[in-house]
């Protein structure tokens, strides 16, 4: 209980004490002034009335004020949960644009990666022609200056030493 109800209660109470101890006093007549007219009433019973009506006043403004807080705050939170829900869908959206955007580039680069792979294969692939063209060139010219040497040497009239040249050519293991 709140310290504001609990104050209420316990002037309530000590109220009803003083009344219940003065009750004599609070129920003998006096004339009554109203301002038009005067009356003859118990003058402690009048202001009692009037301090029991203002007391239900009260009670029934803190109740409405009470219930219109409830009704606004419930209303807050049924607007912010509204506005999370938006928030999370637009996070959500967010997340989705980026795992698009990191696919397209994934994709993007595993494409890039594999033409660079196919345009090394093909270059490596030409060097390699390149190259053994140039090996069999290499090996022409030398056969062609082999063969010129031994020309030049059968004209000078030196035997042709074939074991020894085959002995060149024959891989030793």
């Amino acid at each position: 209980m709140r310290a504001r109800s609990v104050l209420l209660i316990l002037g309530i109470l000590l109220m009803a004490a003083f009344v219940a101890l003065n009750v004599a006093e609070f129920t003998r007549p006096s004339v009554l002034n109203l301002g038009y007219t005067t009356l003859e009433a118990p003058l402690g019973v009048v202001m009692l009335g009037i301090l029991m009506v203002a007391l239900l006043v009260f009670i029934l403004l803190s109740a409405y004020a009470q219930s219109a807080y409830l009704i606004q705050n419930r209303n807050t939170a049924r607007e912010l949960n509204a506005q999370r829900e938006l928030a999370d869908k637009a996070e959500a959206s967010r997340f989705t644009e980026l795992r698009t955007y990191l696919e397209e580039q994934t994709r993007a680069t595993q494409q890039r990666e594999a033409a660079a792979h196919n345009l090394m294969a093909d270059r490596l692939a030409e060097l390699q022609q390149h190259m053994q063209g140039k090996i069999e060139q290499t090996g022409n010219t030398l056969a062609a200056y082999i063969g010129e040497l031994e020309d030049r040497l059968e004209r000078l009239g030196a035997p042709r030493e074939r074991n020894s040249v085959e002995q060149v050519n024959t891989p030793r293991y």
